[in-house]
């Protein structure tokens, strides 16, 4: 009894690591580097040969992250079926979503969603896929992720919200979309306004 309760309590304070198991074998390396230049035949084949689908490098990004971050659709599908996480963490805390955010990457957005990925993960900058999107302007993938159920109202470490970085960075049709459906501020809206009216955005 007394060691199922100290287990209990180390859990509530110990957090849960979503980082991968490092594996910098020549094997994973080489699947790595495969996923990440859609060489289906050789991902499967590493996989098949017993290299783990979820190790990443020395920075925690795995397969899976470099097929999102170089747009392969067809090697993040095939990670996905044989067993990908979809949310674990790089030591930036970086996230397949965040990098399929970050450029733009659509459809292996909607893929990543449907397979359970986490909106609310950030970055050690605080920074959302939601957040990423507005940033950039992916007026799509604002809308995409807004639909989903993601936080209009999620700020990161320098207290902008999907808002304010839109207007910030210029990009008028992101911030008229996120403005609908977000429940900004007084603060947040004047933020947006002021960088419209002074620099068209660029801030």
């Amino acid at each position: 009894m007394m060691i199922r309760k100290l287990v209990c309590c180390l859990a509530l304070v110990l957090p849960l690591s979503l980082q991968a198991a490092k594996d910098t074998s020549p094997q994973g390396r080489e699947m790595r580097l495969a996923a990440g230049v859609d060489d289906v035949e050789t991902v499967t084949k590493m996989l098949d040969a017993g290299v783990d689908v979820n190790s990443s490098n020395e920075f925690g990004k795995t397969a899976l992250m470099m097929a999102v971050e170089n747009g392969n659709l067809l090697t993040t599908s095939i990670l996905l079926s044989r067993g990908a996480d979809v949310n674990l963490e790089t030591e930036a805390g970086c996230t397949a979503l965040t990098f399929a955010a970050e450029h733009g990457m659509i459809e292996l957005t909607a893929l990543l969603l449907e397979r359970g990925a986490n909106m609310s993960a950030k970055t050690k900058s605080g920074q959302t896929a939601l957040l990423l999107a507005a940033r950039y302007g992916i007026v799509d993938m604002v809308e995409q992720l807004l639909f989903k159920g993601a936080n209009p109202e999620d700020v990161d470490k320098e207290g902008m919200t999907a808002l304010m970085l839109a207007a910030a960075n210029g990009h008028l049709d992101a911030v008229s979309y996120t403005h609908l459906r977000a429940h900004e501020t007084l603060i947040s809206i004047s933020y947006a306004v002021f960088c419209l009216k002074n620099w068209g955005g660029g801030g």
